[in-house]
């Protein structure tokens, strides 16, 4: 499975497609509706099947509801249906039901097996009009999904899904291996002693955004300042993460073209993102693991992810004593079994090396490359 991503060509005709997305809105907001209310009445849960049926006949006398495909109406009753599964799984650890969403805020509809052609060219037929978008590559194997994104700039995107695309294996090859440990204060430490530092692009935008949301929120509600504002605010945020997603990009094929085998440690992100906030945001560790990944996939290279229990930091990666504690706050330590003085993260990086390579040897792969928009 691929995921590609194209920006639709600027054209008045794109409001066809907007409204499109406004009704399916609607009509997600009135599946949550009857959910709500069919257990309510019964104390039961509304099926997917019977949803669909009843919005099927709804769709049959409302013209606004028709501007949505059958295929796309589908789709949204089957991610409610999802996303209730996911509550009534994990609802204990915190996972919330679907709730209302504002239609102007609502993002996309996806179509299926039909509601599309693609023409020759870069033009794409959705429903009965013909829509232009920027080709920066050829879409081979066979088209999966085909979904209309809208950003809160109010541009729209195509993501095409794709099965079938021909890919080279991941072999293991012998060659340079390298342990990497994710840090707030270095992002990677290497466990060849190389130190890799984020820019950290909020950090570096925070008085432009902060200047930014100020007049956003002053200005008057409703009027055009205020629309204006927001569109500015709005641009900020996409720099920002379009900077972050960039350097990403070009870090994951420099250490792939240095490393054969790259070994990570597993993450709590969100525990760490309760600690300390804004700044793990920044940082952004796991979209860079997920670009990382998918290079690596390209270019037949290894990405192991070790266990996240495994006391990389209290281990010492001379003679492997391990400490039963160790304070965040101290960044060296020496061992009391062979008195060597371990720097904590290049400490850590040298263990998960070592971890990570014995882990390659018994044939253990990275967990599965997702698809991600490229």
């Amino acid at each position: 499975m691929k995921t590609l991503k194209f920006k639709l060509y600027n054209h008045k005709r794109n409001r066809h497609l907007k409204r499109s997305i406004n009704a399916a809105g609607v009509i997600y907001n009135h599946c949550i509706a009857l959910h709500q209310r069919y257990y309510k009445m019964w104390g039961k849960h509304l099926s997917c099947a019977k949803l669909q049926s009843h919005i099927a006949k709804l769709r049959k006398k409302n013209p606004f509801w028709q501007k949505v495909g059958s295929q796309a109406v589908q789709d949204i009753c089957q991610r409610i249906e999802k996303a209730y599964q996911l509550f009534f799984k994990h609802n204990k650890k915190g996972v919330r039901p679907p709730g209302f969403k504002k239609v102007r805020k609502y993002k996309s509809f996806t179509l299926k097996q039909a509601g599309y052609k693609f023409l020759s060219g870069n033009r794409v037929k959705i429903g009965s009009r013909v829509y232009q978008y920027w080709k920066s590559r050829e879409i081979e194997g066979t088209v999966k999904t085909l979904t209309i994104k809208r950003t809160p700039l109010g541009e729209l995107f195509m993501v095409v899904v794709v099965d079938n695309v021909s890919s080279p294996q991941v072999k293991f090859t012998t060659g340079k291996i390298a342990g990497f440990d994710f840090g707030l204060k270095t992002f990677l430490t290497c466990s060849d002693g190389t130190l890799i530092n984020s820019p950290q692009f909020f950090k570096q935008s925070l008085n432009a955004v902060g200047k930014a949301s100020r007049h956003h929120s002053l200005s008057l509600k409703g009027s055009v300042n205020r629309e204006r504002a927001r569109k500015n605010l709005v641009r900020r945020h996409e720099d920002i993460a379009n900077s972050r997603r960039d350097w990403f990009w070009k870090l994951a094929h420099e250490l792939t073209n240095k490393y054969n085998v790259l070994c990570f440690e597993t993450l709590n992100l969100k525990g760490m993102h309760r600690l300390w906030g804004r700044k793990v945001s920044d940082l952004a560790f796991g979209e860079f693991l997920q670009i990382l990944e998918w290079v690596a996939k390209k270019k037949d290279k290894q990405v192991i992810c070790i266990d996240q229990w495994y006391p990389s930091t209290k281990t010492c990666s001379s003679c492997g004593h391990v400490l039963e504690s160790l304070d965040l706050s101290v960044r060296q330590w020496r061992c009391p079994s062979c008195q060597s003085v371990n720097g904590r993260d290049e400490n850590a990086a040298r263990n998960i090396q070592a971890v990570g390579a014995s882990t390659a040897e018994l044939g253990n792969v990275s967990r599965a490359v997702p698809a991600i928009a490229v």
